[in-house]
């Protein structure tokens, strides 16, 4: 494996994985900007969808040993880890913008 290729984040995430063989970990792909067919018959032997000659970053859900393989990759520049986004508790936004209209208008 290149750590080098690697974001912190998801050298963190593949020292926590416990199944090294379930596609667990979401990631972004970042490639050369034109790929030959090797490369493309790579990326869509892992399951990356959408793969086509142009693009330059790709999303998939990889398991550790597929991260591993792209790492090693010449035409793979980095590996970056994605991360579902979670929504802020809106109960503690209403109550800091209370806070703050009710700080502004009292002075």
């Amino acid at each position: 494996m290149n750590y080098q290729k690697l974001d912190a984040a998801l050298a963190t995430a593949l020292n926590d994985v416990q199944n090294s063989e379930e596609p667990n970990l979401g990631v972004f792909i970042h490639t050369e900007p034109i790929l030959n067919s090797a490369a493309t018959a790579v990326l869509e032997s892992l399951g990356v969808s959408g793969v086509s000659s142009g693009k330059d970053i790709f999303t998939a859900t990889l398991t550790p040993n597929a991260i591993s393989q792209l790492s090693e990759q010449s035409w793979v520049k980095y590996l970056k880890r994605s991360q579902q986004l979670r929504l802020v508790n809106k109960r503690i936004n209403i109550a800091v913008l209370s806070w703050v209209k009710y700080s502004n208008s009292s002075g």
